[in-house]
């Protein structure tokens, strides 16, 4: 089909092919997905089609494509082809890299089946769009595809740009359609929270501009005048880049807050983004609309998640507990992650996070989602508040993976832990932001070198070890990923100290 005669994007009859190709999805899930030695096409197309104001602060966020080749191991199935598409050309040590995780498959065997495809623009627009704009590379797409009915895109998160690639593929989205989004924005968070009956930081949502931050944060300051901090969140805010803390003491509750509000909320807030005035939030609150809500004071506190799916046949699985590592302004921002969550805790989460599941599910929800919360120690028990859901891959998705595909184990949900084929736990620790200035002067080669010298690499035998990622923004950024593997969370925070260490130690060497 030619361009001209694709479907309006946004039409009535755009969507009415891809409600079509999505009704495939449950047999595909039946028939494909559950069979190792199927036949099948996984088409990744890694981008993320989120706001380019907010992705421009993250640093080397171009790399940020491949955090999904985790999906390479994949190949480790023998009939399983992977198309992978990037803006620019990954580094041929960096597939290498990913291919010899493979047990059990012959290097050759695996890269045959491996087709690696570029749009060769770096530019910060979406990769999505970067694809529809080139017909020529989706004929190659498609070509590479085969049979279009064993199937399936996946990527990083679902927009429209997302449903327009699947319609012009002729193949199936196994994401959240993007008509159901709302249940990913902030304010669709609390509402999916609420009707779950688990606890939320008291505040107020779907709010347009920043009048209504201000009658919002004064109603808040008039239930708690004891509040100290509030946050204004960005409505598609993510990773705590869109989000800005408001002080909140020395104001008097009564007639005049309000004013005194609207008068001083730009020199009360302070923006996590650390090159974004809060003049420059509030334009863009004006733009995206947002929530507000109390901060969640406390010591000890901590932020855990849970990541859940939900298949094609509508099932709602759990997947794993994390307790998230944060940094930034006041700890909003996600550095990485410890799995799984603090067993003191975990079964709790899990309920929780299965509650608020119900609830998506219940709405059509379909894929990969994360519920994030923040958590702290209340007369002695831990009391757990969730903040926000996220209806997409995230940074919490490649560690998950490489530890599920390396190990071929599976999650115990009643343990709350994973367990090898054997039967023994695993855990790691795991970060996509390791950022050093020295780490400038190692290419993806030398990393590979020094992983070999060192002995810096994962142990099949005994399912143990470190896996690297974000190599690509290694020598430009000085920034690395990092998943540590261990039988429990010592060992696993002893390699990623080690392995740490050695690299610090090799990239300062002259």
């Amino acid at each position: 089909m030619t361009e001209a005669l694709w479907p309006v994007r946004g039409s009535s009859e755009e969507r009415a092919l891809f409600q079509a190709l999505q009704a495939r999805l449950p047999v595909l899930f039946r028939e494909v997905f559950g069979d190792p030695a199927a036949e099948r096409t996984v088409v990744v197309v890694p981008g993320l089609s989120l706001d380019t104001d907010t992705l421009a602060r993250v640093s080397g966020v171009r790399h940020y494509e491949e955090r999904l080749l985790s999906m390479l191991m994949l190949l480790r199935l023998p009939r399983t082809r992977v198309v992978f598409v990037t803006s620019q050309p990954l580094a041929p040590a960096i597939v290498d890299y990913y291919l010899n995780l493979l047990t059990g498959i012959p290097g050759g065997h695996a890269r045959k089946r491996l087709r690696l495809l570029s749009t060769y623009d770096g530019s910060a627009r979406s990769l999505t769009e970067k694809l529809l704009e080139r017909p020529r590379l989706l004929q190659r797409i498609r070509e590479a595809v085969g049979d279009p009915s064993t199937a399936h895109l996946s990527c990083f998160n679902a927009s429209a740009a997302e449903v327009s690639l699947a319609v012009r593929l002729g193949i199936p989205l196994y994401a959240c359609d993007p008509a159901l989004s709302h249940w990913g924005t902030k304010s669709g968070s609390r509402e999916a929270i609420r009707r779950a009956g688990v606890d939320l930081p008291d505040g107020a949502e779907n709010l347009s501009c920043r009048g209504e931050v201000v009658v919002a944060l004064a109603a808040l300051k008039t239930r708690q005048p004891e509040l100290r901090r509030a946050v204004v969140k960005l409505e598609e805010g993510f990773s705590g880049e869109g989000n800005a803390l408001v002080d909140m003491r020395e104001l008097d509750v009564g007639s005049g807050l309000a004013v005194a509000l609207g008068d001083s909320l730009e020199a009360r807030t302070r923006p996590v983004a650390e090159d974004l005035s809060a003049q420059g939030f509030y334009r863009k609150f004006d733009e995206m609309g947002g929530i507000i809500e109390a901060f969640v004071e406390g010591d000890p506190k901590r932020s855990p998640s849970v990541q859940l799916r939900i298949n094609p046949l509508a099932q709602l699985e759990l997947i794993s507990t994390h307790d998230q590592v944060l940094g930034g302004c006041d700890e909003q921002v996600f550095l990485g992650s410890h799995f799984p969550a603090d067993a003191v805790y975990r079964r709790e989460l899990m309920e929780a996070g299965r509650r608020i599941g119900e609830v998506l599910r219940a709405e059509g929800v379909l894929g990969r989602m994360a519920v994030d919360f923040v958590s702290v120690r209340e007369e002695g028990c831990w009391h757990h508040y969730a903040i926000e859901i996220n209806l997409r891959k995230g940074g919490t998705t490649l560690p998950y993976q490489m530890l599920q595909f390396l190990t071929a184990g599976r999650y115990d949900e009643a343990a709350g832990e994973f367990l090898t084929p054997l039967g023994q736990p695993r855990c790691y620790v795991a970060s996509d932001n390791l950022v050093r200035p020295e780490f400038r002067r190692l290419v993806p080669e030398d990393l590979i070198d020094i992983l070999v010298e060192h002995g810096l690499h994962f142990d099949n035998t005994r399912q143990i070890g470190v896996v690297f990622n974000l190599i690509g923004a290694l020598s430009e950024f000085g920034k690395l990923g990092l998943v540590s593997i261990g039988a429990d969370q010592e060992e696993a925070q002893r390699l990623f100290d080690n392995t740490v260490a050695v690299l610090e130690r090799e990239a300062a060497r002259e």
